[in-house]
């Protein structure tokens, strides 16, 4: 017989206070180390910070991603703390090490107590992706951590540098390349402040003021409601960096408002997935990927952002256009003057987020300063909170910050070191630059066909695991191939990083639309089939943007110009055939939505000819409805 703990015993209670207290350890502990505030002779070495951060956060995975999360069995609560516990005294010592694992070369030869404890942390980490990130994750990271040890067995490209078992888990515990790899340093240097910005943001209700502002802006128009979710998801999620938490935080008030207005459940349900999904593709913030993008090709975070702009204008321009021509299909209005705020409140509330993210654009854009950009912004929110009335409710609830910021951290972290044993296993052993070169020849010089292994590999991977997961291991066996093949190689990593997202709106996984469905009560594989139909153009973006590098930005600017010009002419014209409706002609057929589909896509591909051949069959298609007397207004 389980003995099941009370929803409010003190053991719940003595895990949240340990949570809040190691989430403000592991927060204060960064501060430290990567702002200004102390002389840099006080602060740690790098790796022992590393170390510190790692057991902290992955002691925060086990208390509050608990394995029983139901009935909470008082055995299964005594492991978490264990692991907890294990977790934050292994870390601790090799922080307390640090100097001796880097100068003696323990991540080659350790030490037997070090030996057995980065045996014990190599499991651990495991063990957090799967409470993090689920099952399957977690036996792609298992499979592949343990995978040197008969790499020296494998066939073909699969053959590498084969280690013994206290080799490898010196080399995924105390090396550079596995668990404190890349992934993690990008965490650890860059993006916990983004993430801390991101909670707070949200605690003080970014999510209400980017809907308010929308509504003002947009709401009065044709299908208005539909425009707003939006607008206010791609301002919201470009923040706060999250699919699911953007949804939860926005849709809550768009769908309600665009069901009240007369869109389908299903339709509304499928417009907030798509806005929330790019909105993580959408600068200044994006998401952990795009920071991760920044450290793989070496450029700074700036160049990654320049990059991202013109593909996530066209993806909303297709999202807010496809809304309006099924609003205007539909005969859908705007929404009713009662729900349109005063532009008195609009501005009343605006002050503080736009104050801090104007500073956060200055110091990350101007100043180039990554590091210091999201706390800079984010002390400007708490100091602006407290000032105003308004908000000083919500700042003073401070422990709520503390504990949603080091939960999102230790979700992050937990993932992302369980990821670096899949990194430091294809480094170490040197399958992963050997599978570029497989990969490049198998595909004997088509680019086509390159792309397409790709893209499917992308998206199947998306399907299992986090975005920044998917990217990570992309970045290290599919980007080189494709750079090797000629391709630019921001766009290749870009490439990479919009398949992957496709999961969130694509049959069967379908996260974004999943979500969006519960909350608009709406049928979830018809939100999500509506939701992949409304971000067709995730699918197609991609691969032009490789093809012609204008369309982000890599080219002079006369032919990013005309790159712009003829992919917005494309996105109107796939916009309309998608919804059935021609501006200024009416109502379409079948046959006559697949024209105008084919003549985007000729327009969309980067060739002078493609482009006045798809200029031609739309002004063709668009003459003859007018002349059947298709004609209409607007």
């Amino acid at each position: 017989m389980t003995t099941a703990l009370p929803a409010q015993s003190w053991l719940l209670r003595i895990t949240r206070i340990t949570v809040i207290v190691l989430s403000a350890i592991g927060i204060g502990m960064t501060m430290l180390q990567t702002l200004p505030i102390v002389a840099p002779g006080m602060r740690p070495i790098t790796s022992a910070f590393f170390y510190a951060l790692l057991g902290v956060f992955l002691a925060v995975v086990f208390l509050r991603f608990p394995a029983d999360r139901m009935t909470r069995h008082r055995l299964l609560w005594l492991a978490d703390w264990i692991m907890a516990i294990l977790a934050l005294v292994i870390c601790l010592y090799f922080a307390s090490q640090a100097r001796r694992i880097m100068t003696a070369g323990w991540s080659f030869a350790a030490p037997p107590m070090a030996t057995w404890g980065a045996s014990i942390l190599l499991f651990l980490a495991v063990e957090a992706v799967r409470r993090c990130a689920g099952t399957v994750l977690a036996v792609v990271c298992l499979v592949f951590g343990l995978y040197p040890l008969v790499a020296g067995s494998m066939p073909g490209v699969l053959w590498g540098n084969e280690f013994n078992w206290p080799s490898l888990v010196a080399a995924h515990a105390l090396g550079t390349e596995s668990i404190i790899g890349i992934p993690f340093r990008v965490v650890a240097n860059l993006l916990i402040g983004y993430i801390v910005f991101g909670v707070v943001l949200a605690l003080l209700g970014g999510g209400e003021f980017f809907m308010a502002l929308a509504l003002k802006l947009l709401g009065r128009t044709r299908g208005g409601p539909a425009k707003v979710s939006i607008v206010a998801s791609s301002l919201f999620g470009s923040l706060s960096g999250s699919v699911v938490s953007n949804i939860i935080t926005t849709g809550t008030f768009t769908i309600p408002s665009m069901k009240k207005a007369g869109y389908s459940p299903h339709y509304s349900s499928a417009v907030e997935a798509c806005a929330s999904t790019g909105g993580t593709l959408m600068p200044p913030i994006m998401g952990a990927a795009a920071f991760l993008m920044a450290t793989f090709l070496a450029v700074p975070y700036a160049e990654v952002i320049a990059a991202a702009i013109i593909p996530s204008v066209l993806f909303y321009a297709a999202l807010l256009m496809q809304a309006d021509c099924y609003a205007a299909k539909n005969g859908l209005q705007g929404a009713a003057p009662e729900d349109i705020p005063s532009g008195l409140s609009v501005l009343r509330q605006s002050w503080i987020f736009v104050l801090a993210l104007g500073v956060l654009i200055y110091v990350l854009l101007v100043m180039r300063l990554e590091t210091y950009a999201p706390w800079y912004a984010t002390g400007v929110l708490i100091v602006g909170g407290l000032l105003d009335p308004m908000y000083r409710a919500r700042v003073l609830d401070f422990t709520r910050i503390i504990e949603e910021s080091g939960i999102a951290l230790a979700q992050l972290i937990g993932i992302l070191a369980g990821v670096g044993l899949v990194v430091g296993s294809l480094s170490i052993t040197g399958v992963g630059s050997a599978f570029a070169r497989e990969l490049v020849q198998y595909a004997n010089g088509n680019v086509y066909l390159l792309l397409f292994y790709g893209g499917l590999t992308s998206f199947v991977l998306g399907m299992g695991m986090t975005v920044s997961a998917c990217y990570v291991f992309l970045a290290i066996i599919l980007a080189p191939a494709l750079v090797q093949a000629g391709l630019n190689p921001m766009a290749s990593h870009l490439y990479i990083l919009y398949w992957g997202m496709l999961s969130y709106i694509t049959p069967p996984v379908a996260l974004a639309a999943i979500t969006a469905a519960s909350v608009g009560k709406a049928d979830s594989m018809k939100t999500a089939w509506t939701a992949m139909r409304l971000g067709i153009i995730l699918f197609i973006l991609p691969v032009f943007f490789v093809l012609e590098p204008a369309l982000i930005g890599h080219a002079p600017p006369l032919q990013v110009a005309q790159a712009v010009l003829t992919a917005g002419f494309s996105v109107l014209l796939i916009s309309c055939g998608l919804s059935g409706w021609l501006y200024f002609s009416g109502r379409l057929n079948m046959v006559e939505r697949a024209i105008i589909v084919a003549a985007a896509l000729l327009s969309l591909y980067p060739e002078p000819l493609t482009d006045i051949a798809g200029l031609v069959v739309a002004l063709g298609l668009f003459g003859l409805h007018r002349l059947r007397g298709g004609g209409q207004t607007a």
